[in-house]
């Protein structure tokens, strides 16, 4: 059965009841001052959730007074330092917790291409023991500490995940292969979940509607890498991979916390033809995506990447990692490459370069990657 947004909307509210639901949603204390993909996620997802009549607002306090909230939903499973007393304290006043996974463990990275002594000690130790070291790392360089931290070290990486766990009463998956992957890794086997959707704005990433600023016209047909600038996102070895092509490269991107030597690092390997614009506001990345031929992730790990997702709208062959869930969402309309595999790399980007754009691309995504979409699957998620 096929509805539009308002009739599946009106179809939603009611089946289910949901006129009067107030949600908490909670999320790591760095969720604005070093913001990622899980940032955006949050943001959309409370803005077209309140399209729907339901009251979201957000806090990163550990604590806070949640008796007023039917829901407390957290997001990320990956830094369960904060998770873990946020979760605790909506039980202790009695509330339903829905969890947002986003849990992509970079195992593959730390122990292959971290570089430096890390990547050394990593190659002895498990996932969890990397990531517990990473903690230590960021609270020592980063000042990332609170209470939170204090109940992980004394708890351990894992351990702490698995309490989280046992205190979901809903998981929200940004896709089934993701789901599959904590299920595996941890071993459960009665949950509920829904599978909601990582998505892109319709309206602001409007192929037609877009218009292109003169001063970015020099990027035309460029290839295009929207992304913090780290090793996890491995632009170096794009760079490595791409820089006898005769192509224009844009980099987009701020480096991420302690990246700063591989930022510069890149930009010493990069040619003539590669640009590195730092961040960019961004309601102008459309313009670029418009601009591009071809958009690249030859990440270590996405699920599945937001600028992917953005720049397939826009009517721009996307290249992407295998790792991952990227498959889930592209299918067989994507370039795949592998990570640590140069001629893979380039050749999809050739690959991509030289192919037109798919249409059936764009509808795909249409059809099933709006943030309304993903806002009718989150309150499928709370209704369970």
């Amino acid at each position: 059965m096929v509805m539009d947004w308002p009739v599946a909307v009106l179809f939603h509210f009611l089946k289910k009841k949901i006129f009067n639901m107030k949600v908490l949603f909670q999320s790591r204390k760095t969720l604005f001052s070093v913001p990622g993909g899980d940032t955006t996620q949050i943001l959309k997802t409370k803005e077209y959730l309140e399209k729907l009549g339901v009251s979201v607002d957000i806090s990163l306090e550990l604590t806070p007074n949640v008796s007023e909230y039917d829901i407390v939903h957290v997001f990320n499973l990956m830094r369960p330092q904060e998770l873990y007393l946020q979760v605790k304290n909506a039980k202790k006043y009695g509330k339903k917790v829905a969890l947002s996974t986003i849990y992509g463990p970079y195992e593959e990275y730390e122990k292959k291409a971290r570089g430096g002594i890390l990547q050394f000690v990593n190659k002895f130790l498990s996932i969890t023991q990397i990531e517990y070291l990473k903690v230590i790392v960021r609270a020592i360089l980063n000042f990332e500490i609170n209470k939170g931290t204090i109940i992980y070290l004394l708890n351990g990486h894992k351990r702490l995940q698995k309490k989280i766990i046992k205190m979901v009463d809903v998981f929200l998956p940004n896709s089934h292969s993701e789901m599959l992957r904590v299920a595996n890794d941890f071993n459960l086997q009665e949950y509920k979940y829904v599978s909601v959707a990582n998505a892109v704005d319709i309206n602001k990433f409007d192929y037609d509607r877009v218009v292109v600023d003169e001063e970015f016209n020099k990027y035309k047909d460029c290839i295009l890498c929207v992304s913090r600038i780290e090793g996890r996102k491995n632009q170096l070895n794009i760079i490595r991979a791409c820089k006898d092509l005769p192509y224009k490269f844009v980099f987009i991107g701020k480096a991420g916390a302690n990246f700063k030597k591989y930022y510069e690092q890149c930009k010493i390997e990069a040619n003539d033809n590669m640009f590195f614009l730092g961040q960019i506001e961004h309601n102008k990345l459309p313009q670029f995506y418009k601009l591009a031929k071809v958009h690249i992730l030859a990440s270590w790990m996405e699920t599945p990447g937001l600028s992917s997702l953005e720049a397939g709208i826009m009517r721009t062959n996307v290249v992407v990692t295998k790792k991952g869930d990227t498959e889930d969402y592209f299918k067989n309309f994507a370039f795949y490459c592998e990570p640590d595999d140069l001629d893979s790399i380039r050749k999809a980007v050739i690959d991509a370069y030289n192919a037109p754009f798919n249409n059936d691309f764009y509808e795909r995504i249409v059809s099933n990657y709006k943030w309304e979409d993903t806002a009718i699957q989150t309150l499928e998620g709370y209704n369970k």
